[in-house]
């Protein structure tokens, strides 16, 4: 009997190895476990035994039937995972996906930001970045930036539990930038900023800056101005007007603002301009000789420029968009335009 046993568990082991669908372990199954398989038979052997030999006998078939079970048990839950496995692999599906795949494109944004990395990479300009988390430090003190300024207050800028504030600008990164590099200097920092701003058709509360300063012997005004008639005419494509208007800034002395032509109304007046026809694009100065010194860099033997936009409003004149909500809006309409 128990070599009969023996034969047994070496046929069954020998065909589970080679089942590889269900149908072929159900047969299998019956074969050795059904009403009229393998173990019903040896059980109706048993008759023959002697009693002493009987009761060892039918523990071992109790405990070979046992590991059969477990071992076919354990094989369909393989099969399963496998045809599972197949189907992922080739009959994958998203039903939420639409019926017709939509060709995706890259956000206006992010199309005026890259050109604008790539014309000041062209300039000879680096590209630097930080954190949007920000200290006071680098975000108004070192700029110069008096304790009882306004911007400081809570209707300006979002302050954190933590002490920390979100940027209201991306100046910090050129103060990091002053601090980590030795004249000469020549580097933008693009990235999104935040300001407690009622929102309307030009403002949101959070944008994109990209900001900008050179450091250099003999640096004056005219660089300043140089450098942001090729950024304006570069990104347009064409020669755009231009003004500046004196304005003060802490961290610039003298401080301009640049303004250029509204080219949505072309100068007659609408929403986006505020009915002046000019749009204001970007302050900008000389870096005041105190910030200078807040950076370690010495004001009586260097001197630099520094300017600041938003990237928002320029893609909007770059594309006549009337309206700056449009971009954080999630409306594919109006991103499928580009």
């Amino acid at each position: 009997m128990k070599e009969k046993i023996e034969a047994l568990k070496e046929s069954f082991n020998a065909k589970m190895g080679e089942i590889k669908q269900k149908d072929a372990l159900e047969q299998l199954r019956v074969a050795i476990l059904g009403k009229k398989g393998e173990f019903t038979a040896l059980m109706k052997d048993m008759k023959d035994l002697q009693a002493e030999t009987r009761k060892e006998v039918g523990q071992i078939i109790n405990n070979v039937k046992s590991e059969f079970e477990a071992a076919i048990a354990k094989k369909a839950k393989e099969i399963e995972e496998a045809e599972i496995a197949a189907k992922v692999a080739n009959e994958w599906s998203d039903i939420s996906w639409p019926e017709t795949p939509v060709q995706g494109s890259i956000h206006p944004l992010s199309i005026v930001r890259k050109e604008l990395e790539d014309l000041f990479i062209s300039m000879g300009f680096d590209i630097l970045d930080g954190p949007e988390m920000e200290e006071e430090y680098y975000n108004f003190n070192a700029l110069n930036i008096p304790e009882d300024h306004p911007a400081r207050d809570s209707q300006d800028t979002f302050w954190l539990k933590n002490g920390k504030l979100l940027r209201s600008q991306t100046s910090p990164v050129q103060i990091r930038g002053m601090l980590a590099k030795k004249p000469p200097i020549k580097f933008v920092c693009p990235g999104k900023t935040y300001r407690n701003e009622a929102v309307d058709a030009s403002h949101e509360h959070s944008f994109h800056q990209c900001e900008g300063l050179v450091v250099d012997k003999g640096i004056t005004v005219a660089h300043l101005i140089f450098t942001l008639k090729q950024i304006v005419s570069s990104i347009f494509g064409e020669e755009v007007e231009i003004r500046l208007r004196p304005s003060f800034f802490p961290f610039v002395e003298p401080g301009f603002e640049l303004d250029f032509k509204c080219r949505i109304c072309k100068g007659n007046g609408c929403s986006v301009c505020k009915q002046t026809g000019w749009i204001e694009y970007l302050g900008c100065g000389m870096i005041h000789p105190q910030v200078l010194k807040n950076c370690g860099i010495d004001p009586e033997i260097y001197s630099g420029f520094a300017f600041g936009g938003g990237i928002e409003r320029l893609t909007m004149m770059k594309y006549g968009i009337d309206d700056i909500r449009h971009f954080h809006a999630g409306d594919l309409r109006f991103l499928k335009q580009f």
